[in-house]
């Protein structure tokens, strides 16, 4: 049985990652700070390893034998650069030379972000390019990066707050008509990772995407949302300088002790035109997506409603 060494399983993707990669037959080790509790790992009992991205004994331990490695730890909020690099930059450089140090011959799956294609926008984007390319040096051919575009599904804060504003705002806002942004649901980005950690043979990039590789506008967007939901609110195209202008207000708040998620740096990230998958970028051997949009957010709202995040209809 193949041994998958894993960082970040308790995020987001990290915790269905985990899920994926067992039921397709590995042996899963992952690094986390505390014994994990949660629904998803229901009948699941992958090897722990106590410790942190900075603990170099336990990033040995967790790669000692593995025959991949995925590299899912990153930081999406954050005050500056600065931290971003220690999470995204830093923490990557130190789970590759941990899987030099154990195993030479495993491969590496380095879990990105389509940001990184563009990483004049933000800190955040910055910093994942930055990591791809530290990783790229350290490993050579042995590395694959997996660039998910927005990755949307059951349990996901950030962008549980489109559907709360699908589901109380009277209006939704709309930009730029021609912008495309491509998504993924979580459990579909799982399933094509876990293939690309099957396939022996590593790539340069894997870049996940659903059906629509020309991604979605934002009206799509927030019809899909809206009917999710069971509303009609009214769509309403929003200048980019009103963003920018919350962006700022948030940067300004991100100064004190807490990161805002919107700052102006962000606003760049949502206000970009193009964040569709192009067919160079996309692996044709990861497997078919089994959401698409609508049913996708119609089981994601499900999900909202049964937890208590939305209020019933």
């Amino acid at each position: 049985m193949a041994l998958a060494a894993v960082t970040g399983a308790t995020g987001f993707l990290g915790r269905h990652l985990v899920r994926a990669l067992t039921k397709a037959g590995f042996e899963v080790r992952c690094l986390m700070r505390r014994d994990p509790v949660h629904p998803l790992w229901r009948n699941i009992e992958p090897e722990l390893v106590l410790g942190s991205l900075s603990d170099q004994d336990a990033l040995d331990r967790l790669c000692d034998g593995a025959d991949v490695v995925i590299h899912c730890a990153g930081l999406i909020k954050a005050r500056s650069r600065a931290e971003f690099d220690a999470v995204n930059l830093d923490g990557a450089v130190a789970v590759a030379q941990a899987a030099i140090r154990k195993v030479p011959k495993a491969r590496f799956l380095l879990i990105s972000s389509l940001v990184a294609r563009e990483p004049q926008l933000s800190h955040y984007a910055a910093s994942k390019r930055a990591g791809e390319e530290a990783v790229a040096k350290l490993l050579g051919e042995r590395l694959t990066v997996v660039r998910p575009p927005a990755i949307y599904g059951p349990g996901d804060i950030e962008t549980f707050a489109l559907f709360k504003a699908a589901a109380t705002a009277p209006l939704l806002p709309v930009f730029d008509s021609h912008a495309r942004i491509a998504l993924v649901h979580v459990e579909d980005a799982a399933a094509q990772i876990t293939a690309v950690a099957s396939d022996e043979k590593p790539g340069a990039l894997a870049t996940l995407c659903d059906e629509n590789l020309a991604g979605y506008s934002w009206v799509e967007l927030m019809e899909a949302a809206s009917a999710a939901v069971g509303r009609k609110p009214i769509l309403v195209k929003l200048p980019g300088g009103v963003v920018k202008l919350v962006g700022m207000l948030g940067s300004l708040a991100a100064k004190g002790s807490n990161a805002a998620m919107l700052t102006s740096e962000k606003a760049r990230e949502i206000l970009h035109p193009d964040w569709s998958v192009s067919l160079k970028e996309h692996n044709g051997r990861l497997p078919a997506p089994q959401w698409g949009l609508k049913p996708g957010f119609v089981q994601t709202v499900s999900w909202y409603r049964k937890n208590g995040w939305l209020p019933p209809l």
